[in-house]
């Protein structure tokens, strides 16, 4: 199955394809280290994760600041981002003309790898149904279908780095019947050949590349889908570059054939234990929706791989906590990092004080430090991880680990960001109450004190003229440009309102 040097002797592909090198491994189902290469990207090293986007870019984070403040290797981006005007118009996203064009649309750096799927991940349950030739997604404007044609020319037009193969799984069923397993498998292995086709039909020496398919290992048994898994392995094994896997429990149920390739997890994890168990069967990639949870709760992720060693006078049953809320007003007063020896920006540059302070007036400054401090935290996470497997001591941190800190992610007790976007339950919007709080209520003459902190809380000014008081500053909703070089606002001032609403001159040269 490998060379004598560690490589697959399937991994002798076209330069333009991906390459994994699998560094150490003991058996099929245990923690291995690997290396993922594509030409002009950045190695990735395995385990690790990808940045999880909406709409192509990571949640608070600019892509200025992605390059500066991050160490991500690699992104995943979802199709259905993108295609709301799908079908009666064609998607601003196919307009762009040139080689890459996602990568341009979203402007990705070009070390990053791009990995391309159809869905969000995690997927919101469609009430729309998968059919033979369609598959449902969510769009900003309600839901909608796609062809498994449609998909693999979107893949050819956009050109990412790796495309997910489209799988037939009724996301938000909880029980599936077997004739309906037996549909996931066929329709599966249909969509699976009808990418490949449309890869294999790219001319070499064009201006198109080539891109990476990883198949989908269904969330069934493998008895339901072996008929799938066998013809994946006979006349498609050459053609798939890696496999996407929807329940990291069934790794087991992957042929011997594919072992070789790398592994990219769909399985959703609640939190870092979920992901070590997941490390502990051999999965190579994840995405990791959990960080953007916690960021928009206000939680700055706290803990390390190895876990830090139990103080004598630490409680057996007492663990440490997975973060931070920084909601809390105990940290008004703390100048620490938010983690000690944390090398992140938010923790070099500014302390635990000034994050609360930022989180108590709703400033969008507070979620982007927590984000990149988040991400700096995962990173070291997995980074441990690999020492850990390079040492042969994983399965001991592992344990030390669990019995360290608690099992779940702290509970959300503040307000979070304004809510905006389509990446919330579809169940949800069927609530009487709002995503997001009052801005403001009716004036009635009295409570004008309690009026304006409303108004303050939400960075809004209150006026009498209806087309300012619902004005937000939508720059401050996308995450601040270059923190490194942040200048103060000139020419503001505090008028008196007796005499109507008089806009600041630095806004009006703004606009104009």
């Amino acid at each position: 199955m490998f060379e004598g040097d560690g490589t697959s002797k399937f991994s002798q592909l076209p330069p333009e394809m991906l390459d994994f090198t699998i560094l150490k491994s003991t058996s099929a189902l245990a923690p291995r280290l690997g290396r993922l290469s594509l030409p002009g990207r950045t190695p990735l090293l395995t385990p690790g994760f990808l940045g999880s986007t909406s709409r192509g870019v990571i949640p608070h984070i600019s892509q200025d600041n992605f390059r500066k403040y991050t160490k991500l290797g690699g992104v995943y981006v979802a199709l259905e981002d993108f295609i709301e005007k799908h079908p009666q118009k064609t998607p601003p996203i196919f307009s762009p003309d040139g080689p890459e064009s996602l990568r341009r649309f979203i402007a990705l750096p070009e070390n990053t790898l791009l990995v391309f799927g159809a869905r969000r991940q995690p997927p919101i349950p469609t009430p729309v149904a998968n059919t033979n030739t369609e598959a449902a997604i969510l769009t900003s404007v309600g839901f909608k279908s796609i062809s498994s044609e449609y998909y693999a020319a979107a893949a050819r037009k956009l050109q990412p780095d790796i495309v997910v193969g489209l799988a037939d799984i009724p996301f938000g069923q909880e029980t599936v019947g077997t004739k309906r397993k037996d549909k996931m498998s066929d329709r599966t292995e249909n969509w699976t050949r009808d990418i490949i086709a449309k890869r294999n039909d790219i001319e070499k020496g064009g201006e198109e590349k080539r891109w990476n398919i990883f198949a989908p290992l269904l969330p069934i048994d493998r008895d339901l889908q072996s008929w799938y898994l066998e013809h994946l392995v006979d006349e498609m094994a050459d053609k798939i570059q890696g496999m996407a896997i929807y329940d990291a429990y069934l790794l087991d149920d992957l042929p011997e054939e594919l072992h070789h390739l790398p592994r990219l997890s769909f399985h959703v994890p609640a939190s870092p234990h979920e992901l070590l168990r997941q490390i502990s069967l051999g999965m190579d990639l994840f995405t990791v929706p959990f960080i953007s949870d916690a960021t928009d709760a206000g939680i700055a992720l706290d803990f390390t791989f190895p876990a830090p060693t139990k103080p004598k006078d630490m409680q057996r049953s007492s663990r440490h906590s997975l973060g931070i809320d920084m909601w809390q007003s105990a940290y008004s007063s703390s100048v620490t990092p938010l983690t000690e020896g944390c090398e992140c920006y938010a923790c070099t540059k500014h302390h635990r004080a000034y994050v609360q302070h930022l989180f108590s007036a709703k400033e969008m400054l507070g979620w982007v430090l927590i984000q990149l401090h988040n991400h700096a935290i995962l990173s070291s996470f997995f980074s441990g991880v690999r020492s850990s497997i390079e040492s042969g001591t994983f399965e001991e941190d592992m344990a030390a680990f669990e019995a360290f800190y608690d099992p779940n992610l702290p509970e959300k007790t503040g307000q979070g960001p304004r809510v905006r976007g389509y990446q919330f339950k579809a169940e949800d919007h069927g609530k009487a109450e709002k995503k997001n709080a009052k801005a403001f209520r009716k004036f009635d003459g009295e409570g004008t004190e309690e009026k304006v902190k409303v108004y303050a809380a939400h960075g809004q000014q209150p006026s009498k003229k209806k087309a300012v008081e619902d004005r937000i500053d939508d720059e401050a909703l996308i995450g601040l440009v270059d923190l490194a070089n942040v200048e103060g606002v000139e020419g503001l001032s505090i008028e008196d309102d007796s005499q109507g609403y008089r806009e600041p001159q630095a806004a009006i040269e703004h606009r104009s």
